[in-house]
């Protein structure tokens, strides 16, 4: 295979060891060994690739250099909201619960709901979290506080002689 001169075999070994992309790395690996002399079969089996790929990984480099072999962002599939949704639903949920949910605090089924209802995206529980943790937001950590709790009635039930410690004592032994 021919390999276009765009590095010297030192540079190429410096770019592989600095390289933190496992990937960008493994296809440095090839076309160092491709410009060594191997051959595609030889690059595949020492890279647990297929020798389509270190072909197309050679190709690339020959055409645009060790850039070439950069994944190309935009691969995959796309979110069930677009940017101008997402922004929308960031809005929402921090703003909180309103009367109509019925809840103090949202919790994944709750936004899963907010999702169908409003935005009119069906999303499993799974991939509502997924999507909470792509906007940023983490799950729920505090014990949420309800609107008609009391400090007085709570402060009175901490006084309450007997309300703790009632569990089964263990024999002095």
């Amino acid at each position: 295979m021919h390999v276009e001169p765009h590095c010297t075999l030192a540079e190429l070994d410096e770019m592989i060891r600095v390289e933190r992309r496992p990937g960008v790395a493994r296809r440095l690996t090839a076309i160092r060994s491709a410009a060594l002399g191997d051959t595609a079969p030889d690059i595949a089996e020492d890279t647990g690739a297929s020798e389509r790929a270190v072909r197309g990984w050679v190709e690339r480099y020959d055409a645009g250099g060790p850039v070439a072999l950069v994944d190309c962002l935009g691969r995959g599939r796309k979110g069930p909201l677009g940017a101008d949704q997402q922004e929308r639903l960031k809005a929402r949920l921090r703003a909180g619960p309103t009367a109509g949910d019925g809840v103090c605090t949202l919790r994944g089924q709750d936004v899963r709901r907010i999702l169908a209802d409003e935005f009119g995206v069906l999303r499993s529980l799974a991939a509502t979290y997924d999507l909470l943790h792509r906007l940023g937001f983490e799950p729920l950590r505090p014990r949420p506080r309800h609107p008609k709790a009391s400090d007085e009635e709570q402060e009175a039930f901490k006084k309450t002689p007997g309300t703790r410690g009632r569990g089964r004592r263990r024999p002095p032994g």
